[in-house]
């Protein structure tokens, strides 16, 4: 019951069917049967994080962009607040503030 060969059998037993089993995957994504999602060039992405600026250890400013807008956020260790959320992503482009280093930020206490 201890042949060497029964081991080795089933270990190019277990190789085959791994194989076949990838080789049958293989088949179907090639054949357009399993879909492989919807591949997005990075020019083509909807949202992502335009600049970061840390306040203090615990607060940081975050202009999101969604599509052709963008919002900033002031996210801190009790929550996020939404500072301003009417901003076109067009218009504020880095060449209409060249050489401004400054934040001005207005927050209103929403009750």
């Amino acid at each position: 019951m201890d042949d060497p060969t029964q081991y080795l059998r089933f270990v190019a037993a277990l190789i085959f069917v791994l194989g076949l089993i990838g080789a049958a995957a293989f088949a179907l994504r090639a054949f357009g049967f399993i879909p492989q999602g919807v591949q997005r060039r990075p020019t083509q992405r909807r949202l992502g994080i335009v600049e970061s600026l840390m306040l203090d250890a615990r607060r940081r400013l975050i202009i999101v962009r969604r599509d052709n807008k963008e919002y900033l956020l002031l996210v801190s260790a009790t929550g996020e607040t939404l500072l301003d959320g009417n901003i076109d992503a067009i218009a504020a482009l880095p060449s209409a503030a060249a050489g401004s280093n400054v934040v001005a930020i207005k927050a209103e206490q929403l009750s």
